[in-house]
């Protein structure tokens, strides 16, 4: 009798734990109800093995979310450093991730191609990174909006794409890169002749319709003066993302021997930081430098 009760209570406990137990010889695993088969409903999204994983994400409506902030125009150095910071933010809690590279209100996540995180499921990957870089903007935003309120919280929308070839992952990134550059291009000419000309948007459009990149240049420095080439690299090229080794210098307090007190001294040491570039990566000269982005045992 009071064997069974014993038993009985096991199981009531293995229950309510919500684990299996193992007691002696026993083994309880954790309850089922009949309402599991939903789970059925699930779908597999694991992503295919030996591929880059690329999780793209983009501002939502960000059109009307920098007018309403009032960002500058052609380019707003604290939105664009505070996208960096939240892509910082992100490959530091999410390790896996080998490069990332960012221009506008875009940044793309590359995670190793070995990479088992999240059992390599494209649910798990694009919520977690498009929550953390959504919840660090808001964190963040004081750090580099510090007279300018937060006035609504942004949205971000994310994608997944696979990529089996190292060349493949190198063709995606020049394609962003070269994206910056058009897009950078226009903005700089459009808001020269909205800002400096006196146009009006849609006059500015109906100047720059059929436009080639040298028409653009040549607007630019014939009518303001302004040499293309020499804007700052972060508008031209984005930003890349890359982990290095960095020697630093930091304090700390140690007690020296036959000392009563303790005493600052500056110690060397070396740590691994996501580190913002700003440089072409549609050439070699990129990926030769840093080979070990592409190294699969890296």
């Amino acid at each position: 009798m009071l064997r069974g009760w014993r038993a009985a209570w096991a199981v009531a406990a293995g229950s309510r734990c919500g684990v299996g137990c193992v007691r002696g010889r026993w083994r309880l695993s954790m309850a089922k109800s009949k309402f599991e088969y939903v789970r059925d409903f699930e779908t597999d999204d694991t992503c295919l093995p030996n591929c880059w994983v690329v999780v793209r994400l983009d501002g939502r409506n960000f059109h009307r979310f920098s007018e309403q902030h009032e960002f500058k125009k052609p380019n707003d150095d604290r939105a664009l450093h505070l996208m960096t910071k939240c892509a910082q933010t992100v490959m530091q809690e999410l390790e896996d991730i080998a490069i990332a590279y960012g221009q506008s209100d875009e940044y793309s996540f590359v995670f190793r191609k070995k990479s088992r995180w999240f059992k390599r499921r494209a649910s798990k990957f694009m919520t977690h990174v498009v929550s953390q870089f959504a919840s660090s903007y808001v964190f963040y935003w004081k750090d580099f909006f510090k007279d300018q309120e937060l006035l609504y919280p942004p949205g971000f929308d994310g994608r997944i794409v696979l990529y089996p070839s190292d060349q493949n992952l190198k063709d995606y990134l020049s394609w962003r890169q070269a994206d910056c550059h058009i897009n950078n291009l226009y903005n700089t000419v459009f808001w020269m002749l909205v800002q400096r000309s006196g146009l009006t948007p849609m006059q500015a459009q109906d100047r720059l319709r059929g436009t080639l990149a040298g028409d653009k240049n040549e607007i630019l420095f014939s009518e303001f003066n302004i040499n293309y080439n020499n804007e700052p690299l972060m508008y031209r090229k984005g930003t890349v993302l890359i982990w290095q080794k960095i020697n630093e210098v930091i304090t700390k307090k140690v007690k020296l021997p036959k000392e009563a007190e303790e005493k600052e001294v500056e110690v060397n040491r070396a740590r691994t930081k996501v580190v913002p570039l700003h440089c072409d990566i549609i050439g070699n000269q990129f990926w030769e430098e840093y080979p070990e982005i592409l190294a699969e045992d890296s």
